[in-house]
């Protein structure tokens, strides 16, 4: 039983989480920055090292691709994941899934391997959604759900344009998205929580992802003083933001469903300690693994604003930002990692994902699925996200051998 070489592995994931760190050591490689350069550099040199056809998209996304004269007309299998990170991030997140995919192409081809089709490994642009929106955005284009033209002229939360930035770092590819037309696709990622753990399970054989909704709410309110302003006469948004917030998590943990509801942002304005808010702009973000749960969450939110609205004097408006169904991935890929797990002496959950990542975009074209490994205390888009060594090979010898099955 091959495995893949582990030092190799563990010493580019730190190496390509050095790359982007600022003086106070903290990890930012936004999407089309000029520390995103760094680290997209570093990962197609080891493409090019590696022997693998490269190709770039329009939109950035970075492919190496491993075929022969054999297998040339075959549709390819696809790993791949994202090496874009939050603001001061942690170093696993996405990018242990894309250096894992260049690591079993490495140890495919070192072993003597032949592949019935192509096996290529992704790196997608913007997947985090920190600067540009929508986030999962280069597989999204990939998968056809968004135009290459509203991509690239995406506005980044800095005020620079997406296409603009994807030229200036050298990543603006000739390539149309979706060029590539995948057999199947496997991403492998950290859990990003707690389950794992919690249950001594070192394999998550990841069989669905959960449907995300997030919305903008604006609150417009009346500023006036604060010390004379009577509390029965006040319009005041601030005050409207907080029962939206405490509405949405009390019924999340009342309700008997795995709905998760979070406001992530918000603001004031005038933003003064003597002014009542004449103005709160927050963020929604609900989650549930089934579509008509998450629309009845939809539905209740959009209810109680309406009702907010009168009781609170303020008026109430929403904007979309994204909006994804739930994703059910590809039964007999999912089998194929538990018994890859059980193969390899390990066990396995099947899992649903609480986190969108890239796999969820490419379910519209292709069979996909994902395998998780744990994530210590359940902790992401964190600096303290850890993975024990062990674990992230283990998890890179079980992709090694879905891989192996599915190209044979």
């Amino acid at each position: 039983m091959i495995t893949v070489d582990a030092p190799r592995l563990l010493g580019r994931i730190r190496e390509l989480g050095a790359v982007g760190r600022d003086d106070e050591n903290r990890l930012t490689r936004l999407a089309a920055s000029d520390t995103d350069k760094q680290g997209r550099d570093l990962f197609v040199g080891w493409l090019r090292r590696a022997g693998l056809d490269v190709a770039i998209d329009r939109v950035g996304n970075i492919f190496g691709i491993w075929q022969s004269p054999e297998n040339a007309g075959q549709a390819p299998l696809l790993i791949g994941s994202h090496i874009d990170t939050v603001i001061d991030a942690g170093i696993y997140d996405g990018c242990y899934g894309v250096l894992a995919g260049l690591e079993v192409i490495e140890t495919l081809k070192a072993s003597g391997f032949s592949p019935s089709r192509p096996i290529a490994v992704a790196a997608f642009t913007n997947e985090e959604g920190v600067r540009y929106t929508p986030d999962m955005m280069g597989s999204l284009v990939h998968a056809g759900g968004i135009d290459v033209g509203t991509v690239l002229a995406a506005v980044g939360t800095d005020g620079s344009v997406l296409g603009q930035e994807l030229a200036r770092i050298g990543y603006a590819g000739d390539e149309e998205p979706g060029f590539l037309k995948p057999h199947a696709y496997l991403e492998l990622h950290i859990e990003q929580g707690p389950v794992l753990e919690r249950e001594g399970m070192p394999i998550g054989a990841v069989e669905n992802l959960q449907g995300i909704s997030w919305q903008r709410v604006t609150i417009d309110g009346v500023a006036n003083h604060a010390g004379t302003t009577p509390m029965s006469m006040r319009s005041d948004a601030g005050h409207a933001a907080a029962r939206v917030i405490t509405f949405l998590r009390d019924r999340a943990k009342g309700s008997k469903a795995p709905t998760v509801a979070t406001v992530g942002s918000i603001r004031f304005e005038p933003n003064a300690i003597n002014v009542i808010p004449s103005r709160a702009v927050f963020t929604v973000d609900l989650r549930d693994p089934d579509e008509q749960h998450l629309r009845a969450e939809e539905a209740a939110l959009a209810s109680y604003l309406e009702q907010l609205a009168a009781a609170e004097n303020v008026t109430v408006s929403v904007e979309r930002l994204a909006r994804f169904e739930p994703v059910l991935f590809d039964l007999r890929i999912v089998e194929r990692i538990e018994a890859a797990a059980k193969n390899r002496g390990l066990g396995a959950k099947r899992m649903t994902s609480g986190a969108g990542h890239d796999a969820q975009m490419m379910a519209r074209i292709a069979p996909a699925a994902m395998i998780f490994v744990p994530s210590a205390g359940g902790i992401s888009h964190n600096p303290r996200e850890h993975t024990e060594d062990a674990e992230l090979v283990a998890g890179a010898n079980i992709l090694l051998d879905v891989v192996t099955q599915l190209a044979s």
